[in-house]
């Protein structure tokens, strides 16, 4: 009996009771497809329930006639007990296999128990699933009915289908333009900093052309005052050139003058105006001037007389 009765809660209870959801692949549909699903889940759930509090009360019902038949014979033990107590005395043997196969009536008891126990947690935790279902159901009928109000005030779509599928496609739209969006924000950031690279490069070369600026301006400076410096050095050149300029002029009139005296002392016609030929021909007759005075010093003091020299 007690074998029969746990196989019987084993497979009544274990296999039927728990109504296992079916997994869905839902990613990809749309808020009032999931709701039309989720009505359809609700329903099969609670028609699940239904057979099942329906199987759960007979159970129930079927369990508290065997524990009133437990005690019944629990209470036919312990009178059973009580008048064959001497006669357990006297043969312990039976009296140890009678107390334990009350032990295993009595855990047998709290099994069952236990099991109540269980199946009501259980029952209430299918109850809190319900619950938050229905709320799931009833946040998504607004949204249901929402559609249904604009499907009627609109024209443009007619049916509920319509409105997902253009629903769909500005979500697409939309998210098509973020990442639009995003890729133009990163090519404006690519070229603001390129932009400031070339800033930053180009300021660099400004200061370059600066510091040069700076050193070409420090060389003209000194370039101007060497200038000035030349300048004055070239004006003193000037101022002396002219000097000996007029000097020279002196000297070729003096020369010339010269050489004229020269050429009318020998009797003979003025035919070169070289400056430098007549200093030529003025330094030969010097020397013949100053040898014939020589000569004519030299014969004084030996008494010789004078020959005039021929004239050549």
């Amino acid at each position: 009996m007690t074998v029969s009765l746990e196989e019987y809660f084993r497979t009544t209870f274990e296999d039927k009771l728990l109504v296992k959801m079916p997994e869905r692949e839902d990613d990809h549909l749309t808020p009032a497809t999931r709701l039309l699903e989720k009505r359809r889940e609700m329903a099969e759930v609670e028609q699940a329930l239904a057979a099942q509090k329906e199987e759960f009360q007979m159970k129930m019902e079927s369990l508290q006639q065997r524990r009133e038949e437990l005690e019944r014979k629990e209470y036919q033990l312990k009178e059973s007990l009580l008048k064959f107590d001497k006669f357990l005395k006297e043969n312990d043997s039976k009296r140890a296999r009678a107390v334990k196969k009350a032990n295993d009536e009595r855990d047998l008891k709290k099994q069952k128990d236990k099991e109540i126990e269980k199946l009501a947690e259980e029952n209430d935790t299918l109850t809190r699933q319900k619950d938050k279902l229905q709320a799931k159901l009833d946040k998504y009928t607004v949204f249901h009915r929402y559609m249904e109000k604009v499907l009627e005030a609109g024209e443009e779509f007619h049916e509920l289908r319509d409105i997902i599928a253009r629903w769909d496609t500005l979500t697409t739209t939309h998210q098509d333009l973020l990442e639009r969006d995003q890729k133009n924000q990163e090519v404006i950031e690519k070229q603001r900093q390129d932009l400031m690279k070339y800033q930053e490069e180009k300021n660099n070369e400004i200061l370059g052309y600066n510091n040069k600026l700076s050193g070409l301006q420090t060389r003209l400076d000194d370039a101007q005052s060497e200038a000035v410096h030349w300048e004055s050095i070239w004006n003193h050149i000037k101022n002396t050139a002219a000097k000996k300029t007029l000097l020279l002029g002196r000297i070729k009139m003096a020369t010339h003058n010269l050489y004229q005296l020269v050429k009318r002392h020998q009797k003979q016609a003025a035919a070169s105006e070289e400056t430098t030929e007549q200093l030529s021909q003025i330094q030969t007759f010097v020397q013949d001037l100053n040898q014939i005075t020589a000569e004519i010093k030299r014969m004084e003091m030996t008494g010789t007389s004078i020959v005039a020299p021929s004239s050549s």
